[in-house]
């Protein structure tokens, strides 16, 4: 008998493995059908701002009101506001751009508990996977504006700054909004993260914390003063490879 004669035969998989396999497989397509779909509807909002905060945020509380109103300064001036599309600090946002001159975009997510879409959404963009939607805040934000928030919002804002430090996208303002919130986290940054080596000084330069909502708008026009809201050449090509 031959060594290849003892070798025993291959076991094909179980029906239900197979079955799981071939989903995955189509899943793919999904994945990139929600991205093409997504990428045709929003390319035309430039220059858009993304604000982040809780979604526990209730109408009558500072922040909620705070958020509004930076997001109205910012639709005034002209940029399309994007939020998450839920509760709180999302629909403070949503609604201050709703009613102010520029468009106000809603990203959505599926989850088990759904998220109730908030009703201040000129466009309204519908995610399952929250890779994707990650990707399209960062895709087409000119500005990050970061209120108080949680897990998800701090998720959002450590995303865009790995980003930025490593240039795998553009340099953008990154925002955070009402210094005594962030003021912890700030100081662990420089106390920890710089103290201990994980990230270079001017690491810390990437981020910018501001108390003002008209402040906010001059910070972002600021940072744009010499040189337009749209990505430059260079800039394209790091985005097709985000």
């Amino acid at each position: 008998m031959t060594a290849k004669e003892k070798l025993p035969a291959a076991v094909e998989p179980p029906l239900a493995e197979r079955s799981y396999t071939a989903r995955e497989s189509w899943r793919i397509f999904g994945i990139m059908a929600e991205f093409v779909e997504a990428t045709e509807r929003l390319s035309a909002i430039r220059p858009a701002v993304s604000i982040f905060g809780s979604a526990r945020t209730p109408h009558d509380h500072a922040y909620f009101m705070l958020a509004e109103k930076i997001s109205r300064l910012l639709s005034d001036a002209g940029f399309t506001v994007i939020s998450g599309g839920g509760p709180g600090i999302m629909e403070a946002a949503n609604k201050g751009a709703y009613f102010g001159k520029s468009p106000s975009v809603g990203l959505n997510i599926q989850l088990p508990m759904e998220q109730v879409a908030n009703p201040y959404q000129d466009i309204s963009q519908t995610f399952q996977h929250f890779f994707a939607r990650k990707y399209m805040f960062v895709k087409m934000a000119t500005a990050y504006v970061v209120l108080p928030g949680g897990f998800g919002t701090l998720d959002e804002l450590l995303e865009a700054l790995t980003l930025i430090q490593t240039r795998k996208s553009r340099k953008i303002p990154l925002i955070l909004v009402h210094e005594p919130y962030w003021r912890g986290l700030i100081d662990w940054f420089r106390e920890r993260l710089v103290g201990e080596g994980m990230i270079a000084p001017e690491d810390m330069d990437l981020l910018q914390v501001i108390d003002e909502p008209e402040h906010v708008v001059e910070a972002i026009f600021k940072h744009y003063e010499t040189r337009g809201f749209l990505p430059l050449p260079g800039e394209h090509e790091l985005m097709l490879n985000l």
